[in-house]
């Protein structure tokens, strides 16, 4: 590989006067050798990475940076201004300046390089000695890693940076470790696998986690450091910031005696902290622009969380703060099940396809729900303020009055149905993007909108996602020339997977789906007496067997999936209410068990009992979830037989509902109101009574006050 920098890239007597100046100085140089194809396009995002987070430092450093489609190779160029210019840091202007060109599509040894500059720069000698250079080539060298300051200890003015053998020898032997691994890192053809290891996992090479060796005055030769931090690093574009702060970080852990183990979450990816330092760390340090991955590994430890600056910046402050933190006890509260984004739930490579599968599905599930609850409610109000007219009602672009209630209902209803027109799109965009991250978002879309257009619907959808993230993994696995990666993931990606997506619905599969769907809607209009009183039955068994889960999901999907039209059947809109009234009735059930009888429930119960009316009569299912928590066994059997009551009814009165959310507080929008609410009635009863009975049929004791806070504890960790 041709260096990323030669004496050419370099300019000691930089005269710009200000940031863009300066990179625009130090990219004319890249353009003349060929680095570069576009100076304005290249100057635009490194602008736009600019505007993102300022790039100066502390000590003097500007460091403009970022990933560009123009760029052919990694680069590096280096200016030095007499006069200083501001790149944003704190303490002034900057006069050592390093403009960093990657490519869009670099790969990880080019970025590990990178990261192995952004280590040094946190070594003043190094810095020091660029400050003394007065030959391009010699300066070129330095950054280069062909000469190596010595840093451990102070060095003579003769031998301080000219590459004498002691120095060498000191960081070969990783008495210096902060040369040590950058000198190695900068020379690729030489030592990027030892880079990569220090850079990504800071565990491996030589260096690469220093605080393994004692501090001086931290005990004996060869004891581990009493005080243990974690911590992660990341930044926008995960190429300079995230690693400085890293080894700004574990600098400072040296110098204080205490052992830090850093996450570097950069752009050449990552590798998880093993989950038994995790668990042995007294406190956890993220300093970091961007979400942090997988942040749920550092709940119930004492935490300090801050932009990755101050990691750079003021790493000694943070360490002295997780100590104190970890002092005084606080810590961060216990990790939710479920958190995390649908990406990083999906696809673990633990589990099986069917797992994978449901957790694909649900990230679709989840992103399309919001749209389901806000459209069906402004269609709904818009009715319930309009009539159910209203849904022929002229645009509101061409009329509106203020005055007239029916512009009102015709705004909401028109409002609604464009929420509306999304889901399948949001279902299909997301299911891909759970499969194959962001590249799978246009493609997904894309077989989404399609979807609707040759009337597949909700099945077009699903299956519309699968194949939009299936293509994108397969097309990810293809081995790609080097002068491709830049564009992959802005145009060929985008392309080949929404062109192929866009066959298969088009011309392939998308009849067979919309005749399914056609026929399944056919069905649900044609459902009369004992079968809509069996589905009914079904659909409640369903909301109730696990309370939001995957199953409960599966039900009301397929609920508002009728009712996500202008004008939904009259089957569709029943099929919505037993769903809502049968998730209704747990929470509520569990709420009249407890006011009926208390004493069989544990005090932390009877308070959830009071929350559980509320949660109930607002369409919450998870309100049980405590309860069913402590006492599945019972608590479950309870409510399914309650909802697959409720269902029932529901079908059998013929109630119906054209919103897909909102409990007792859209009964004015139901058809027959008051036999909706005795069958929620009927189910509530009957869970209530059932679950009273089965407690009262165990043969441990009736809990008394005295024994209410051991059950307390025991309800805790069920939950």
């Amino acid at each position: 590989m041709s260096e990323m920098i030669s004496a050419e890239l370099v300019d000691l007597d930089l005269s710009a006067t200000t940031k863009e100046g300066a990179a625009r100085s130090l990219a004319e140089r890249m353009v003349t050798l060929g680095r570069v194809t576009d100076l304005d396009g290249f100057l635009a995002d490194v602008a736009a990475r600019e505007a993102q987070m300022p790039t100066g430092l502390d000590g003097g450093i500007g460091i403009p940076h970022c990933r560009s489609e123009h760029v052919t190779e990694p680069t590096l160029a280096f200016g030095r201004s007499s006069a200083g210019i501001d790149f944003g840091a704190a303490d002034g202007p900057a006069d050592l300046i390093f403009l960093i060109a990657a490519p869009e599509g670099a790969d990880d040894a080019h970025l590990r390089i990178l990261s192995g500059l952004a280590r040094r720069l946190m070594d003043s000698a190094f810095t020091d000695d660029l400050r003394a250079a007065t030959d391009p080539a010699r300066a070129a060298a330095l950054i280069h890693g062909e000469e190596t300051a010595p840093a451990a200890e102070p060095a003579s003015p003769e031998g301080r940076g000219t590459g004498d053998h002691e120095g060498a020898d000191r960081a070969k032997d990783g008495t210096d470790t902060a040369a040590a691994e950058p000198s190695e890192g900068m020379d690729a053809d030489r030592a990027v696998p030892e880079t990569g290891a220090a850079s990504e996992s800071t565990a491996a090479a030589p260096g690469a986690l220093a605080p393994a060796e004692p501090a001086p005055g931290t005990g004996a030769e060869g004891a581990a450091p009493a005080f243990r931090i974690v911590a992660v690093t990341s930044c926008p574009t995960g190429i300079a910031h995230t690693y400085m702060a890293a080894e700004s970080l574990e600098q400072a852990g040296r110098d204080a005696g205490v052992e830090v183990v850093v996450e570097t979450q950069g752009s050449a990816g990552f590798t998880r902290l093993d989950p038994a330092v995790v668990a042995a760390a007294d406190a956890v340090i993220l300093a970091h622009d961007v979400p942090v991955r997988e942040k749920d590994r550092f709940a119930g430890k004492p935490a300090v969380d801050v932009g990755v600056k101050a990691g750079i910046n003021r790493p000694g402050e943070l360490i002295a703060e997780a100590r104190a933190k970890a002092a005084r006890g606080e810590v961060t509260g216990p990790a939710r099940a479920g958190s995390g984004t649908p990406v990083e739930r999906s696809g673990d490579s633990g589990d099986g396809y069917g797992t994978r599968l449901r957790k694909w599905l649900m990230s679709g599930v989840s992103y399309m729900v919001p749209f389901v609850a806000a459209g069906g409610l402004l269609i709904a109000l818009g009715f319930a303020v309009g009539g159910y007219e209203i849904n022929a009602a002229e645009s509101v672009m061409d009329h509106f009055s203020w005055t007239e209630v029916d512009s009102w209902g015709a705004l909401m209803f028109q409002i609604g149905a464009a929420a509306f027109g999304f889901l399948v799109p949001v279902l299909a965009g997301y299911i891909a993007y759970g499969m194959a991250d962001r590249p799978g978002l246009v493609p997904g879309f894309v077989g989404g909108a399609i979807s609707v257009t040759i009337g597949a619907g909700f099945l077009g959808g699903l299956v519309a996602g699968l194949l939009a993230g299936g293509t994108v993994l397969a097309i990810q696995r293809v081995d790609i020339p080097k002068s491709l990666r830049g564009i992959m993931p802005v145009v060929v990606i985008p392309l080949i997977s929404s062109a192929v997506v866009g066959f298969l619905m088009f011309v392939v599969i998308g009849k067979p789906i919309a005749s399914a769907q056609k026929g399944m809607t056919d069905w649900l209009n044609g459902l009369t007496g004992t079968n809509a009183i069996l589905l009914g039955v079904l659909l409640g068994l369903m909301m109730c067997f696990d309370l939001g889960g995957p199953v409960n999901k599966v039900a009301y999907t397929f609920a508002t999936a009728g009712i996500a039209v202008a004008d939904p059947s009259d089957s569709a809109m029943k099929i919505m209410a037993a769903v809502m009234a049968a998730g209704m009735v747990p929470p509520l059930g569990m709420a009249l068990a407890t006011t009926v009888r208390g004493k069989l429930f544990t005090r932390a119960e009877q308070e959830n009992g009071k929350a559980a009316w509320v949660l109930g009569a607002s369409f919450i299912s998870e309100g049980a979830i405590p309860f069913a928590a402590a006492d599945p066994l019972r608590v479950i059997p309870a409510s399914m037989a309650g909802g697959a009551v409720t269902g029932a009814l529901t079908m059998a009165f013929g109630a119906t509902l054209r919103a897909p959310h909102g409990g007792i507080f859209v009964v004015p929008l139901i058809g027959n109101p008051l036999l909706y609410l005795v069958a929620v009635a009927a189910g509530t009863a009957i869970t209530a009574g059932l679950v009273i009975a089965l407690k009262g049929m165990r043969g441990a004791p009736e809990p008394t006050g005295a024994e209410a806070p051991a059950d307390e504890a025991k309800v805790a960790v069920a939950v």
